[in-house]
């Protein structure tokens, strides 16, 4: 299988089957982490969750309010901050190496998109 990595204004994110130890790659123009598969699977998995989390409180909240809702795995914490159209994304990673990263409001919305067409794992 063919490496893979796809990116836009302020997100990238890959996959290279033959790598060893870190398969996957999520990062922006500045800075980018390495992933395991499985690290990689938690990171789309919650990223969907909170996507879906925040659809779900938006007709909830009046317009000036914002939001900010987590998702953990024993890998890895995402959290969403901002409004409901619009917000950034904080990722740890909690084991082995460690790592942090932002994306921001402007990219989350084309990274969540990518990460749906993103079904190579």
């Amino acid at each position: 299988m063919a490496r893979i990595v796809k990116s836009g204004p302020g997100w990238r994110i890959g996959w290279d089957a033959d790598a060893e130890v870190f398969k996957g790659l999520v990062g922006t123009d500045d800075w980018a982490l390495e992933l395991t598969e499985a690290e990689l699977n938690d990171f789309c998995r919650l990223l969907n969750q909170l996507v879906e989390t925040v659809a779900q409180i938006a007709p909830e909240l009046m317009d000036e309010e914002t939001i900010v809702c987590e998702a953990e795995s024993d890998r890895l914490w995402l959290e969403v901050e901002g409004y409901p159209h619009a917000y950034r994304l904080h990722l740890i990673l909690l084991t082995g190496r460690r790592g942090e990263g932002y994306w921001s409001a402007a990219a989350v919305p084309e990274l969540t998109q990518a990460i749906q067409s993103f079904q190579v794992f």
